[in-house]
């Protein structure tokens, strides 16, 4: 065999031995030697929760990366997230530890966030190149610092929440035991259905008279007899009660409107509209009033104290004799118009009175 000819073979098995191992490698690291390693976020935790290296980093459902690795820092747990670059995540997006399944594995999921706010990590940062030596050997390379942090909040966990429906469980046993304590009593003191069987047995001919009078009362209703049976059994009677009712509910009616024009009374008083109102709110009417009263009370008092005409009329005897006197005068006079004619009778009247 010549040198040319084992020169090609031993060229084509060594491209094929590259090819084979190349094969392998991608298979290996799942094709990820010439992608795109995306890039990094950091998000703390109080505690991560059995969260470990390799598991999903999910958005809406949709996975977009995984957790590189885990680290404390801080007083506190991070976990460092590998995102694609295509997965563009709001700077307002929260980033929480679920629960795939009772038996499943944990999982990074993060919401949407708003529509209108800003990308957490620019596109610049999220594409930036690498070099050719960590794309073509992966292992060698470190894991990339990460260029954000994504806020967190704590969700429960499967231990938190077995622990608290263990102690709900625990309370309704609690719950449970004493009810049926108290329902069938515990050896020293009866229960309620023992109570209810001795009260039953021990007032059974009372309850029995009791049955008997709430027959005999029924018995007398259905009759029509008793108030109660005529109102139920007398159409009459409902009929009385009805318009009874209507009058009533007239009356309540009538109330109300003079209640309302009572009401627009004390309003238009209190406006200082009509006679009373006027007389209550008008300062000049209120001070002519007043001195109305205070001429009246100094009337008054002059006549109390005998002065002027009407004063010594009521006060001065001497005046009342006087009149009495010329009345008397006056009587004799008349009793002479008989016998005398007129001119006669003047005279005589004047005489007399004079």
């Amino acid at each position: 065999m010549n040198n040319p000819q084992q020169s090609a073979r031993v060229g084509l098995f060594f491209l094929l031995g590259l090819a084979l191992i190349w094969v392998t490698f991608e298979t290996l690291t799942g094709g990820k030697v010439l992608k795109d390693e995306g890039y990094t976020l950091v998000a703390g935790f109080e505690s991560l929760k059995e969260l470990k290296e390799g598991d999903e980093v999910r958005m809406a459902g949709v996975r977009i990366g995984e957790v590189k690795s885990t680290r404390l820092a801080n007083r506190r747990a991070e976990a460092l997230l590998r995102i694609d670059p295509d997965a563009i995540i709001k700077a307002d997006a929260t980033a929480v530890i679920v629960l795939s399944g009772l038996i499943g594995t944990n999982y990074v999921g993060i919401d949407l966030g708003t529509a209108g706010a800003p990308d957490l990590v620019p596109e610049s940062l999220r594409r930036a190149p690498r070099s050719l030596i960590s794309r073509l050997l992966p292992f060698l390379q470190r894991t990339p610092e990460p260029v954000g942090e994504i806020r967190t909040r704590s969700a429960p966990d499967l231990n938190s929440i077995m622990a608290q429906v263990g102690s709900i469980g625990q309370k309704i046993e609690t719950a449970l035991g004493s009810l049926s304590g108290s329902l069938s009593g515990d050896g020293k003191s009866p229960g309620l259905f023992q109570k209810i069987d001795t009260l039953v047995t021990e007032n059974r001919e009372k309850l029995s008279a009791t049955m008997a009078n709430l027959q005999a009362i029924t018995d007398k209703v259905n009759k029509g007899e008793g108030t109660l049976g005529r109102l139920i059994s007398d159409p009459k009677l409902h009929d009385e009660l009805v318009t009874t009712l209507a009058e009533i509910k007239a009356g309540a009616t009538e109330a109300k409107t003079f209640l309302a024009n009572a009401q627009s009374i004390i309003d238009q008083v209190k406006a200082g509209k009509g006679a009373i109102g006027t007389l209550v709110f008008d300062e000049k009417i209120g001070d002519d009033l007043r001195s109305t009263v205070a001429t009246l009370r100094s009337v008054s008092d002059k006549i109390s104290r005998g002065e002027g005409t009407l004063g010594k009329l009521l006060n001065d005897d001497t005046l009342y004799r006087d009149t009495q006197a010329i009345m008397k005068k006056a009587d004799r006079a008349l009793d002479g118009f008989d016998d005398t004619g007129p001119i006669t009778a003047v005279g005589v009247v004047y005489r007399g009175l004079f």
